[in-house]
């Protein structure tokens, strides 16, 4: 059955109708987007998973935009007012906002002041002040009625009709519309400055820019500014401007129609589309902010994982004391602590702190310390420094803590360590973010982890509906050891769901470790459609068949067997691997009757079996000693990981406790065009920086007092 969206997503998403038509089929038939991603290659055309969420996405706003046409043209006809015009612009109008403003002359209204004057008999009035004519106040003595006892209440009534149906004029609302993005202004100042404590809205207590020049954050931060009663935000607009496109449609006006030009302006149609320019210019940036949240979460989830390390998490805390948890190279928890290494324990707590954590190290052969970055960061970091002088062997990394805290409370901490108080699972949240950052992330509500801007300001639902969607795709991509995932991972396998993993977990607690995909079948509740949509992203790293801990799906396996058949390979080692690599793909395709795509993929699968995409991702960088904002020199040459990508720049950790900012101006060298003299614009910080990048940085502006660092990529000239 033909979609009546495709031709409309095929033209904004540039995909052809035949790969969308074939992605909503797929997906009628309930199968997920990373299972369509990666399996479904040869009907889709190679479309990757944000491909075919927006196709997704946009045929399901395309079908509410169509259904909401529908019931407007019904009630428009039912009023006998449907001309073939109406009918034709209703069907053109590409936005709901639109098909919202041609539809308003024909809603139902609530009782206004101009149904009371039209229901007294006024409308004939309102005409004559239209045609202009002269001594309307002795015209208006024929239409004194109750409610409108003289002739000039009478003409005030006469006013309100044609105040309301000048402000349902579509032109003149779109003309308006139009107006304000391309001229008016955003301005703001200073509300109530006792309210922001910090300075942070310091620069829009002075604001102006033009509507169509506004950047998004600073949108948000106009909105949040608001909210919080600390701005006052408003329009600067040319009205005179205004008043005369509107003046130039009578031929000449009396003060009737210039009091109905001045309320249809000032009070009807400016409000309105300061409203909808508002609300249009929030959810354009509400996007913006979703979309670089997503973003810097898909990196954050990919970085690379330390494995096969004995690690120690260390969760700061200055009068309650550091808690520290031990965790093998499973991430299985050896032990737990409490210190107290820095103050105000006195002295003595301190020194037998320093030897609490010295007999750990040594006790449990520990080779990374992961230090939290919250409250005390600084000072523990100092402390285990000192500690680490005596262990050469062992390095320290700050981790971001972001929503530990949130995961240590919540019902599934409780459940995965019920005998211990929420710090200590924090500092197990800690160790384990550094050995599999993925594994530990999906256990916390992804808008509580800090890689984003204004996350509390946008649409929760929208929010929360992109990051499960990247979680989804980050954890399909990379693939899940069923043997050892948590529900809280499994879940978010394609094709499982919370009941069903958890299921899984306690079949492999009943009846051991699972030993093929096969087996996979025997979990309660996980019917032929789940297995299919999931197995190929479960891994079984001992499997008898080695082909369970690769990519490979199941339903492949015939023509891998196959392949290998034809090739003589009875291992994958070296000669084989030429062999593969050699292949014809498209005769080679044919004959094991499947697609090139998948060929390709069983090949990259069959030359690195179990492979980590993240391996291909920078690892964490390792400290020994400890850096202070004094430190820093201004030319200094430092490594930092980044941590935070915004719209203005990134964040960037170079071993001090703050984070130093790389503004956007400082990302690339831009030089001026020679023809124009300009300058092009500042790029995107997301362009050339990932939240996980090691980068190495310049310090250019270093402001102790407030603890502020600038950052450059850019080498400063005079520095070899």
């Amino acid at each position: 059955m033909e979609n009546t969206n495709t031709t409309q997503i095929a033209q904004d998403l540039g995909i052809k109708a035949s790969q969308i038509d074939k992605v909503l089929e797929l997906t009628a038939e309930g199968n997920t987007i990373p299972f369509i991603a990666r399996y479904r290659k040869e009907m889709t055309g190679n479309l990757d998973e944000v491909q075919i969420k927006a196709i997704i996405d946009l045929d399901k706003s395309l079908t509410n935009l169509a259904d909401r046409k529908a019931t407007v043209l019904a009630k428009i006809e039912e009023q006998g007012k449907l001309t073939p015009e109406l009918k034709k612009a209703i069907d053109e109008a590409t936005k709901l906002a639109d098909v919202e403003e041609l539809y308003l002359p024909y809603k139902e209204k609530r009782r206004t002041k101009a149904t009371i004057a039209r229901e007294a008999g006024l409308f004939p009035l309102a005409r004559l002040i239209l045609q202009n004519k002269a001594e309307l106040l002795t015209e208006a003595q024929a239409y004194v009625t109750e409610g409108f006892e003289t002739a000039d209440k009478a003409l005030a009534g006469a006013v309100d009709i044609l105040v309301e149906a000048f402000s349902e004029d579509n032109k003149l609302r779109s003309w308006v519309y139009n107006e304000i993005w391309s001229y008016s202004s955003l301005v703001s100042s200073a509300k109530n400055e006792s309210l922001d404590d910090k300075q942070v809205f310091k620069i829009y207590y002075d604001f102006a820019e033009k509507v169509g020049k506004l950047q998004g954050y600073q949108v948000l931060a106009l909105n949040r500014g608001e909210k919080m009663g600390i701005l006052k935000v408003g329009f600067e607009h040319n009205i005179d401007k205004m008043l005369r496109f509107f003046a130039v449609r009578f031929k000449e006006t009396n003060p009737y129609i210039d009091d109905v030009i001045a309320q249809v302006i000032k009070k009807k149609i400016v409000p309105a589309m300061e409203r909808r320019v508002r609300s249009e210019l929030s959810e354009t940036a509400e996007d913006g902010a979703i979309s670089l949240f997503s973003e810097n979460l898909r990196n954050l989830l990919l970085v690379s994982p330390l494995k096969g390390k004995m690690v120690l998490g260390f969760d700061p805390a200055f009068r309650t004391g550091a808690k520290l948890a031990v965790v093998d190279q499973t991430g299985k928890l050896m032990t737990t602590q409490v210190i107290y290494p820095v103050p105000p324990a006195n002295q003595a707590k301190i020194a037998q702190s320093k030897v609490d954590l010295a007999n750990l190290i040594k006790e449990f052969d520990v080779e990374i310390i992961a230090i939290g970055n919250g409250t005390a960061s600084r000072e523990s970091e100092a402390f285990v420094a000192e500690v680490l002088k005596d262990f050469p062997q062992v390095s320290y990394v700050i981790v971001n803590e972001s929503g530990a805290s949130v995961y240590s409370a919540s019902e599934l901490a409780r459940h995965e360590f019920p005998d211990l108080t929420v710090e200590k699972r924090s500092a197990i949240s800690i160790a384990r973010r550094l050995q599999d950052p993925l594994a530990e992330l999906v256990k916390i509500d992804p808008k509580s982890i800090g890689v984003g801007q204004y996350q509390h300001d946008v649409s929760q639902k929208k929010l929360a509906d992109n990051l499960d969607f990247v979680v989804e795709t980050v954890v399909n991509q990379v693939g899940v050891n069923v043997n050892t995932a948590s529900p809280a991972l499994l879940q978010h396998v394609s094709g499982l769901n919370k009941t069903i993993s958890e299921n899984i977990v306690k079949y492999r607690e009943e009846n051991g470790e699972i030993k093929s995909r096969a087996e996979i079948k025997k979990v309660p509740r996980l019917g032929a459609k789940s297995f299919e949509q999931a197995a190929g992203f479960l891994r079984i790293p001992n499997a008898k068949n080695f082909l369970d801990n690769t990519g490979v799906h199941p339903e492949s396996y015939p023509a891998v067997k196959e392949l290998l058949a034809q090739l003589d390979i009875k291992e994958v080692d070296g000669e084989a691997a030429n062999k593969l690599n050699s292949l014809d793909l498209a005769t080679t395709a044919e004959k094991l009757g499947i697609g090139q795509e998948t060929l390709k993929d069983i090949i990259a699968d069959l030359l690195k079996p179990g492979r980590d995409l993240r391996d291909d991702f920078d690892a964490p960088v390792l400290r020994h000693d400890v850096l202070d904002v004094s430190d820093l020199k201004i030319g200094q040459e430092l490594q930092g990981t980044v941590r935070n990508v915004v719209d203005f720049g990134a964040f960037v950790d170079i071993g001090v406790h703050e984070d130093g900012l790389i503004h956007q101006s400082r990302i690339i060298e831009r030089k001026r065009d020679k023809k124009t003299g300009k300058m092009p614009p500042m790029p995107h910080p997301s362009k050339y920086l990932s939240v996980g990048d090691i980068v190495t940085v310049w310090v250019v502006e270093v402001d102790a007092e407030r603890s502020r660092i600038g950052l450059s990529l850019i080498k400063p000239n005079g520095l070899d």
